[in-house]
């Protein structure tokens, strides 16, 4: 059943004052899911300490400065 089917049948029918508090039903639902995904992706700054360090085991450092130097000149 799609969206515009339930709305049709279920939703539209009800009166509005209903209709204003499923609006807010599904408000709550968002601003709790919300809250919760944003509670899962805080992290702290120093939890990236050390993050790809084997990427730049082989790199010289003055060597990339000089590369990226060169490419802001261009």
């Amino acid at each position: 059943m799609s969206i515009e089917q339930i709305y049709e049948q279920f939703i539209k029918v009800l009166p509005t004052s209903e209709q204003h508090r499923l609006i807010q039903l599904i408000q709550a639902g968002w601003d709790a899911a919300s809250s919760h995904e944003h509670d899962q992706k805080t992290h702290r700054l120093m939890e990236l300490h050390g993050f790809g360090k084997e990427i730049w085991q082989q790199v010289d450092v003055q060597d990339y400065i000089e590369q990226l130097r060169s490419e802001w000149r261009s």
